[in-house]
């Protein structure tokens, strides 16, 4: 099989994931749970966790650096400690539904700055002229799961300076294949899965909070700390991380995170970004077919939508599926990227990269795209 659906996973992870987490079952209990060493090793293996995280990401102290579920539970706890009940938020045309639902769930009364697909200066400006000095928060995607549109992250972190507004930062596609620098941004926060581009295992998590950010708990329980108080700690990561964590998880996230700054972000993203380009390329000219890149390989990562034009897009992927093509078709949870695109009516066919795919695959795949339309 072909994968190219690591938008939504990375199924293809370096070996030393698997061995970590195999060992982790072996050896480790439950961190903060025990003196003696397998909540030892666990509590170990926890912090090292933290450190890499934190030291990819420009997280001075590693703290800040809290286990989750995965991206949506991340952005959960960041949306529900800044937005109030009908609160007044800001956020770009391509976020998906971990963003938008739960802002639903509030009531809050959102503005979207609305600008064309690969235009970055227009979305930078639509989001200066949205933010007001009522903003609770701006919320904005660093890369579109559905266009692998890279937005302009750094002046949208400036507009928000200015106005004294915080930031959430929803790194789902950019995370280990992008530079990201939370110190710089000045972000209130920024949510990660681990599962996609720092190659960890599904059920894994990162939100990384800013300096003095105040937080909200999503869940209380047990924490392994200051037991006989009633209430949560009031001191991360402890105050977000009730019950017993994902030591496999975290330990498989462990060795994909030193995967990613081994093998470089820089040279992970050359690679995606190169893979996409070609992809584009070998379909553009094909007729019958839609191809939603852009000219500037800056403003997209490894991830590209396609719609044919006389066939059904989920079609197109389950008949790519049965030729050993794994891609991923129809609206990818983001209707409010293709409303701002002007593919809602239809879906689009993704094509997403990581590190593990080669130009073979995609002149195969391209080989294939072209098989069944002419069908």
């Amino acid at each position: 099989m072909i994968y190219f659906d690591s938008a939504a996973t990375t199924l293809q992870k370096p070996e030393s994931v698997a061995k970590a987490m195999q060992s982790a079952l072996r050896t480790m209990s439950s961190p903060g749970r025990g003196g003696h060493p397998a909540a030892m090793r666990a509590a170990n293996v926890a912090f090292q966790c933290r450190s890499e995280l934190g030291e990819l990401f420009h997280v001075t102290d590693p703290e800040r650096v809290v286990f989750t579920m995965n991206a949506t539970h991340a952005l959960n706890l960041a949306i529900k400690t800044l937005v109030p009940p009908g609160g007044k938020v800001v956020i770009s045309g391509y976020e998906h539904n971990a963003v938008t639902r739960p802002l639903e769930a509030l009531g809050a009364h959102v503005t979207v700055a609305e600008a064309p697909l690969f235009q970055a200066d227009a979305v930078a400006e639509a989001f200066r002229h949205c933010i007001s000095d009522d903003t609770c928060a701006v919320i904005c995607n660093h890369v579109s799961n559905v266009f692998g549109f890279v937005q302009p992250l750094e002046e949208i972190a400036a507009a928000c300076r200015e106005r004294g507004v915080p930031l959430i930062v929803d790194a789902s596609q950019s995370a280990g294949i992008l530079p990201l620098d939370m110190e710089k941004l000045d972000a209130a926060f920024i949510a990660m899965p681990g599962h996609k581009g720092l190659y960890g295992p599904q059920g894994t998590g990162v939100l990384l909070c800013g300096k003095e950010q105040e937080v909200r708990p999503l869940l209380e329980g047990g924490t392994g700390s200051l037991s006989a108080m009633q209430q949560m700690p009031d001191f991360l990561p402890d105050r977000l991380e009730a019950g017993t964590h994902n030591m496999p998880g975290i330990a498989g996230l462990l060795a994909g995170v030193r995967y990613v700054r081994q093998r470089g972000v820089d040279r992970i993203c050359r690679r995606e970004r190169y893979l996409a380009h070609l992809m584009a390329e070998k379909l553009r000219g094909v007729p019958g077919v839609q191809v939603f890149a852009s000219e500037n390989l800056r403003q997209q990562a490894g991830v590209l939508s396609i719609v044919p034009e006389k066939a059904d897009v989920e079609a197109l992927g389950e008949e790519l599926g049965r030729r050993g093509i794994a891609v991923r078709a129809g609206l990818h949870c983001a209707p409010l990227a293709h409303r701002s695109a002007g593919t809602l009516k239809t879906g689009t066919v993704r094509l997403s990269f990581s590190d593990f795919n080669t130009s073979e695959e995609v002149l195969r795949a391209a080989a294939e795209v072209r098989n069944c339309l002419r069908r």
